[in-house]
């Protein structure tokens, strides 16, 4: 097949890397003839592609591709886009991102790809918006979705999401949970010792990590008013926060203010092939992101057999089971995300029997082989109805 890849940057992120592994598996298992087409990479999360390579991946970069809505620039992305698929003639367009979704399904029905598909790995629109911007974001998506042939969701709780909103018709959407490479983080706890010296940390302190980008909605400030109490409760409790982004200094100025300097440890931006080591490092992970489709820190975290706190949204349930691998709580409650934390603080049986327990469950479901093989069935189940290879 021709399969060509659209996203509008590739940060170093959870669809980011998901895009980059399709692709690589796409040429490498299948012989198929990929091309990545993004936009520049601009802010303080990174460059994926500058940090680790694209692995044999053909790239084409649009520069007017970017996050931000510019109708000028969007415009000109649009016919940047029309001009790359008509060049490469794909059998295929694959989209991800909320505005390469829109501007590539749109660019993909104008030249008439047999087989289109969209994956949904964070919905644009949510409770936290203005209800205007919220407004348009749905009508966006509304009418991309008739310029596609499937949508993929990483989370059965994204399909929900769209058929709730009427969206998309249920029969349209298929759940694919987003790959990875699982074996680094089966084998997280390898360098666990040297990581936790590295960082500062001491033998008998119990850590709680948070990987996400430092923006907003990402729940950090949620957890620091909730360390006020726990430490307070747990002396030899510490904090590790995995990331950077645009609220770092506003963070970092919310836990001096809270006197808890001492108890935080920030990595900054660390490539992707540091993060087993760093969940290694951990003995908890928290999550208390407010919106995301199933983020990867959360499989990622049980793979290494240690357990998670997350608020309860999203795709999280899915992995997340309460009382058996993690513990779920109430969106925006600090009391509960602190009464959740001292229980796995206070007992490591605890945290060991739920950490083994979504290692057992979770390890095949993610391996990023899976993904692609799903995500080539689709491709040739849409190519069949539409008569065969263009």
């Amino acid at each position: 097949m021709r399969v060509a890849h659209i996203i509008t940057r590739m940060i170093v992120g959870g669809a980011q890397e998901n895009t980059l592994l399709t692709c690589r598996d796409l040429i490498e298992t299948y012989g198929d003839d990929v091309l990545l087409i993004t936009g520049p990479a601009i802010g303080p999360e990174g460059d994926l592609l500058a940090g680790q390579g694209s692995g044999g991946v053909p790239c084409r970069l649009i520069p007017n591709l970017r996050r931000e809505i510019h109708p000028f620039r969007d415009l000109r992305a649009y016919g940047d886009l029309i001009r790359v698929l008509r060049e490469f003639r794909p059998d295929v367009v694959h989209t991800h991102s909320a505005k390469a979704g829109v501007l590539g399904r749109e660019a993909a029905w104008k030249v008439r790809v047999p087989a289109i598909v969209h994956t949904v790995h964070g919905a644009p629109f949510h409770a936290y918006q203005p209800w205007i911007a919220r407004g348009l974001f749905r009508v966006c998506e509304r009418r991309a979705a008739r310029r596609c042939h499937q949508i993929v969701c990483v989370a059965d709780a994204m399909t929900d999401l769209l058929v709730a909103h009427r969206v998309a018709p249920r029969a349209k959407c298929v759940t694919i949970h987003s790959g990875m490479d699982t074996r680094p983080f089966l084998d997280a706890n390898r360098n666990r010792d040297a990581t936790r010296r590295s960082l500062g940390f001491a033998d008998d302190q119990i850590v709680v990590g948070k990987i996400a980008r430092l923006f907003r909605l990402k729940g950090h400030s949620d957890v620091v008013d909730a360390a006020r109490g726990l430490v307070r409760a747990f002396p030899r409790v510490r904090f590790l926060f995995v990331g950077d982004g645009v609220l770092r200094e506003a963070c970092e100025q919310r836990i001096r203010g809270a006197g808890l300097e001492s108890y935080f440890v920030f990595t900054g931006l660390v490539p992707p092939s540091r993060i087993p080591d760093l969940i290694g490092a951990m003995d908890v992970l928290v999550h208390a992101s407010l919106r995301e489709g199933l983020a990867r820190a959360l499989p990622q975290t049980l793979l290494a057999g240690k357990p998670v706190v997350s608020y309860d949204i999203d795709g999280a349930r899915e992995v997340v089971l309460d009382g058996i691998t993690g513990f779920l709580v109430p969106p925006r409650s600090i009391a509960g995300l602190e009464s959740a934390l001292a229980r796995l603080v206070a007992d490591p049986s605890l945290r060991a029997r739920f950490g083994s327990e979504g290692r057992n469950r979770f390890a095949e479901r993610f391996d990023h082989r899976a993904m692609t093989g799903s995500l080539r069935d689709v491709y040739a189940r849409l190519l069949s109805r539409a008569g065969g290879l263009g």
